[in-house]
């Protein structure tokens, strides 16, 4: 019975090499990633914290498709699926709303 999830057999070390670069430099830019989503929601905590202090909504859909055009743009500027980088950005902006609410509820 053969092992499906085992890594494949390479056949030489050059290949063995440059897949283990490449999963370097994804785990790099993994760890980038972590860092920079952490550095957002830290400012769109504050963003929350203002909002609630000024009654204002957890909500801003005027802001949210304005960011969502321009994300879209970026990521064909980067060559990147604007789907994709639709579906991230609803996924964060839902989990800042959230937040937002959160700190509404604390006042």
């Amino acid at each position: 019975m053969t092992d499906h999830s085992a890594e494949p057999v390479l056949a030489d070390a050059e290949a063995l090499e440059t897949l283990q670069r490449l999963r370097g430099s994804i785990d790099n830019v993994d760890a980038a990633l972590v860092y920079l989503l952490a550095e957002r929601f830290r400012a769109t905590k504050q963003v929350g914290k203002l909002k609630a202090e000024h009654g204002m909504p957890a909500s801003d859909p005027a802001r949210e498709e304005q960011q969502l055009a321009r994300l879209r743009r970026l990521a064909i500027d980067a060559e990147l699926d604007p789907e994709f980088a639709q579906k991230w950005f609803s996924f964060v902006v839902a989990e800042v709303i959230r937040h937002h609410v959160e700190a509404a509820e604390e006042r």
